[in-house]
C-alpha cells in the first residue's frame, strides 16, 4: 500500500470519527439545552418549627464536591450550574438528612432542568416535612417527590 492510500484511509477514519461524535452529541443534547448557559440552583429549608433540628445537605457533581451544610429553618444552600461541552450531562446530586429521614436526589440535571427552569434560569427546591417542591420563580411550587 502506498503512502497516498494510507493518508486517505487516515483522513477517512478521522472524518468518520468527527461525524459520529457530532451525531452522538445531537442525540444526547436536548434541543432546549444551550451550551454555556448558567442556572442558579437553590435548596431551601422550608420546614416549620424545626429550629432545634437542622436539615443537613451534602451536594456533589462529576466536577467536584460542593460540600455540606446544616440548614436551619429558612436557610438555603445555592450554587451556579453551568452547561458546557465537557459536561453535557451536567448533574448535581444532593443527599438530605432530617431526623431519621434521608433522601438522595438530583438537584440539577441539565437534560431535565434546562427547560423547566425557564427563562429565569432559576431552579429552586423547597424541602418540607412532606417532600420536595420545585419552582423556577419561587412563587409557584410543585411537589416533585416525597421523602419515601
Amino acid at each position: 500500500m502506498n503512502n497516498s492510500k494510507i493518508i486517505l484511509n487516515v483522513l477517512f477514519v478521522i472524518s468518520l470519527t468527527i461525524n459520529l461524535t457530532w451525531i452522538i452529541f445531537l442525540l444526547v443534547k436536548p434541543e432546549t439545552m444551550s451550551l454555556g448557559e448558567e442556572y442558579d440552583v437553590r435548596v431551601i429549608n422550608n420546614f416549620r418549627d424545626n429550629s432545634s433540628l437542622p436539615l443537613v445537605i451534602w451536594c456533589t457533581s462529576p466536577q467536584g464536591d460542593l460540600g455540606g451544610r446544616a440548614l436551619q429553618e429558612g436557610d438555603d444552600f445555592g450554587w451556579t450550574a453551568k452547561i458546557d461541552i465537557w459536561s453535557l450531562r451536567t448533574e448535581y446530586t444532593c443527599t438530605m438528612k432530617w431526623n431519621l429521614k434521608r433522601k438522595r436526589f438530583e438537584a440539577f440535571k441539565g437534560s431535565r432542568d434546562s427547560d423547566r427552569c425557564g427563562s429565569t434560569k432559576k431552579c429552586s427546591w423547597s424541602v418540607r416535612e412532606d417532600g420536595f417542591y420545585f419552582s423556577s420563580d419561587e412563587v409557584y411550587w410543585t411537589k416533585d417527590f416525597s421523602w419515601l
